[in-house]
């Protein structure tokens, strides 16, 4: 039985006139401000567990919230957390 011929396919090049240079910006570093309120939130949030697990009790907002100080907590350090990756 006879072998099928083996076509070799070409490498795709995008047409000339479609692609466009762009230029791209240099991004400078983060603005201080930036970098100090990613690490107040996540200080924050810190403080608020730590607040939550000692005093609790004592304080009538975080009675009043209950479970929720965990996610409160948590939130705080995951904005921080997410701001960490826009900062240049």
């Amino acid at each position: 039985m006879p072998k099928s011929k083996v076509r070799k396919k070409a490498a795709y090049t995008a047409p000339a006139d479609r692609r466009t240079p762009v230029k791209v910006k240099a991004a400078g570093p983060s603005h201080p401000v930036y970098v100090a309120v990613m690490l107040g939130m996540m200080l924050l949030g810190l403080a608020w567990l730590v607040v939550n697990y000692i005093a609790g009790e004592q304080i009538p907002v975080m009675m009043d919230l209950g479970p929720w100080n965990f996610a409160i907590g948590f939130a705080l350090m995951i904005v921080g957390l997410l701001m960490t990756m826009k900062w240049r």
